[in-house]
């Protein structure tokens, strides 16, 4: 019998619960603006999703941010739905799972912090500025 017997991988309910906990601790300055912020969890991207981002294999990606960044948005715009992260399951795991190093918890807190820079205007490369993930 292994170590492993008995368990399960989170589901999309705790990975949810692991990503609005990310949220709730975020400093008080950016709390109202990450509450319009909605989370949704799914297995992995749609097809669409990967196709419009030149992405073959799902497993690369483990979130997106969806919507407006604060940076761009107008009185003008016409809202056409909420500012969402996704996040995306199976290959959240995956790269868990194959790291070794991080704890579930952290690496979700890391994907909803990325994707909420997002929403705040900041590009790849400024986030990659000050957190060099993949070292």
């Amino acid at each position: 019998m292994s170590d492993w017997d008995g368990l399960a991988a989170p589901d999309a309910a705790e990975i949810e619960a692991m990503a609005r906990a990310a949220m709730n601790a975020l400093p008080a300055e950016f709390a109202s603006a990450a509450a319009a912020v909605a989370i949704q969890v799914a297995e992995f991207a749609p097809e669409e999703m990967l196709d419009e981002l030149q992405i073959d294999d799902p497993f690369e990606l483990t979130g997106i941010y969806d919507g407006i960044p604060m940076t761009q948005k107008s009185v003008a715009d016409q809202p056409g739905g909420p500012d969402i992260i996704w996040l995306f399951r199976r290959p959240i795991i995956d790269e868990w799972a194959t790291r070794g190093d991080i704890g579930l918890q952290e690496l979700v807190i890391h994907v909803v912090t990325h994707e909420m820079a997002h929403h705040f205007g900041w590009s790849d490369d400024d986030i990659a500025s000050i957190d060099r993930w993949w070292e």
